[in-house]
C-alpha cells in the first residue's frame, strides 16, 4: 500500500465487471435525475444521494450486493456509508462516470 492510496478513486470499469459477475446485484446511480437522464450505465437504477434514505423502498433485501457510482466517486462514497448505516451489508463504491469507458444509455 502506498502513502497516497487513499487518493486513488475506485475504477468504475472494474466495478461494472464485478457487478456483471455478481448474482442479484443492483447497480445504483446516486447522481441527480437530470444527470441520470443525460447518460447512465445501462441497467443502473437512479437513486439520488439526497433520496438515499428511501433505499429500503427500492432494495428490500439488505444483503443484496449494491454497486454504487456517481460522477466523480464522491457522492457514491457518501451514499455507501449511509447505506451501510442503514444495514446494507454488501455495498461497494465503484467510482464515477467521469472515468467510465463503456456504453452509455440515455
Amino acid at each position: 500500500m502506498g502513502i497516497f492510496d487513499f487518493l486513488r478513486q475506485p475504477d468504475i470499469n472494474q466495478g461494472i465487471r464485478d457487478y456483471n459477475q455478481a448474482t442479484n446485484a443492483v447497480l445504483l446511480d446516486v447522481r441527480t435525475p437530470q444527470e441520470y437522464r443525460e447518460g447512465h450505465v445501462p441497467g443502473s437504477r437512479n437513486l439520488p444521494l439526497q433520496s438515499i434514505d428511501q433505499a429500503a423502498g427500492v432494495i428490500k433485501d439488505k444483503s443484496t450486493p449494491l454497486f454504487v457510482y456517481c460522477y466523480s466517486g464522491s457522492r457514491s462514497s457518501q451514499a455507501v456509508s449511509r447505506l451501510m448505516k442503514m444495514g446494507y451489508q454488501n455495498v461497494k463504491n465503484i467510482g464515477g462516470m467521469a472515468s467510465y469507458s463503456g456504453k452509455v444509455e440515455l
